[in-house]
């Protein structure tokens, strides 16, 4: 007689009974478990937010330091009598201050007082305050002063100096063609605006005259580079002091 069919052995449900799984089975699970370590979206949404928070703390820290300084020197440039240079402005600060970083934050102190009665302005003896020359009539009421006039003498010799500089009198003489009197230098070097800066290795060591640094101050110029084209100067003319300081 035939043998009755083998009956078939259901699957052992059992799982403490299993063994131990596929060598394939353990890495599913280890990056199932490394899954699970991740930050779920909510999660990585928040600390984006965190980290954005903190930025924005350190940008407000940074623009409220930056504004500080600024006020600093605001006080000092407009307290002050003379014009200071940068490292008379580094000197004011405690912490140590680039002067890199002070020309930033000067020009943007220039650029807050664009739309007012006051400039900040960088003339050749460093930075200062000055009223702005549209105002200036207004401040003459309260000071009826007359300007000082000079003479086309005075104005001449001026002008050779400044843009031939350094020269001496024989220089200017053999410019302007006539004698250069005494009192047309005194009156250049009481203002200030002139003085000797050598003598010419000649015969009679002949004195070397040059403009000053008040005398671009006066002007509001950083360099004689700056000064005007020389025909502008051709007849006597009012000069007017520089526009003040605050």
């Amino acid at each position: 007689m035939p043998e009755p069919p083998e009956e078939a052995v259901p699957p052992d449900t059992n799982t403490e009974n299993q063994g131990p799984p596929d060598d394939g089975e353990i890495p599913a699970r280890a990056d199932n478990a490394g899954r699970e370590r991740r930050p779920s979206g909510f999660q990585a949404l928040r600390q984006g937010i965190e980290r954005f928070s903190e930025l924005q703390d350190v940008q407000a820290a940074l623009n409220a330091s930056t504004t500080q300084l600024k006020r600093v020197l605001e006080a000092v440039l407009l307290s002050a009598q003379q014009p200071l240079t940068l490292h008379d402005l580094k000197k004011v600060f405690v912490e140590e201050i680039g002067i890199d970083v002070l020309r930033v934050l000067l020009e943007e102190l220039r650029a807050d007082w664009a739309e007012r009665p006051l400039e900040l302005v960088q003339v050749a003896s460093g930075w200062r305050f000055r009223t702005r020359a549209e105002f200036l009539p207004y401040l003459d009421r309260l000071n009826p002063e007359k300007p000082a006039r000079y003479s086309r003498a005075v104005l001449e010799t001026l002008a050779i100096i400044a843009y031939r500089q350094p020269v001496t009198r024989g220089d200017i003489e053999e410019i302007r063609g006539v004698t250069v009197a005494t009192q047309v230098i005194r009156t250049l070097e009481e203002r200030g605006w002139i003085d000797v800066v050598g003598h010419r290795d000649t015969p009679g060591r002949p004195a070397l005259l040059a403009t000053t640094r008040k005398f671009l101050d006066d002007l509001g110029l950083r360099s004689v580079s700056e000064l005007p084209a020389l025909e502008k100067i051709s007849q006597p003319v009012d000069i007017e002091d520089a526009p003040q300081a605050a």
